[in-house]
């Protein structure tokens, strides 16, 4: 029996062209494509002529699908993991998988690519040999906690929002670290790829309410640098 496989693949974050050979050869070769949203994957699939058996696999159905998953693998099938943009398993659904997987002594592997966080921070122009990674931040409970931690942490700091929440963090930030310098990414690598730089009133003050669409990288300096 053939032995099975775990492949833990990277996709374009927007631009179709930013995946690489090697997640193609994967995605080609494997029997099962476990996705967060199939109709998401498919368009890829689609793009790259590829057909395969997909599974939905997010952040509801996880716990209750790994069983089957796992067996399935164990039968010798090559299973690819895939979110619906980036790198799997940050701020994605997966880790349980993965963690059920090497319990059982499954082969896993990474291929890498695409991830928004990375890149934002290649590309601000700011310090980031040291960084702080915090995902999405708690809508509600837990949040002003959290903003607060935040105005002291003295590295570089990355996450995301959502299109809904994108002016509220602003408004935020202004009142719990007004004079950080913050740069706000919109839609990388997309056909409008947008970037906002300065505090985080200066933000505010440029950015129109009415027509902010699409996803949101944020990046805030360490706490003592200031821009030259």
């Amino acid at each position: 029996m053939a032995e099975g496989i775990l492949s833990v693949v990277a996709t374009p974050i927007g631009n179709m062209g930013d995946i690489t050979q090697r997640a193609l050869e994967t995605l080609n070769s494997s029997d099962l494509i476990l996705c967060e949203d199939t109709r998401v994957t498919k368009v890829l699939l689609d793009r790259y002529n590829i057909k395969k058996q997909m599974i939905s696999l997010n952040a509801q159905s996880e716990g209750r699908k790994v069983e089957h998953i796992i067996s399935e693998i164990k039968t010798g099938k090559r299973c690819a993991l895939v979110s619906d943009a980036g790198t799997p398993c940050i701020s994605d659904p997966g880790t349980i998988l993965i963690s059920e997987a090497r319990k059982a002594e499954i082969q896993i592997e990474g291929i890498p690519g695409a991830n928004a966080a990375i890149l934002a921070l290649s590309i601000s122009g700011i310090p980031v040999d040291s960084f702080v990674f915090d995902g999405f931040l708690p809508q509600k409970k837990g949040r002003q906690k959290k903003l607060k931690q935040l105005a002291e942490e003295e590295r570089t700091v990355v996450f995301y929002e959502s299109v809904y929440r994108i002016v509220k963090l602003l408004e935020e930030l202004k009142e719990y670290m007004p004079e950080r310098y913050i740069l706000v990414f919109r839609e990388l690598t997309k056909k409008f790829e947008e970037v906002w730089r300065g505090t985080p009133e200066e933000i505010l003050e440029t950015i129109d309410e009415k027509k902010i669409k699409g996803e949101f990288v944020v990046v805030l300096s360490p706490l003592k640098w200031k821009i030259k």
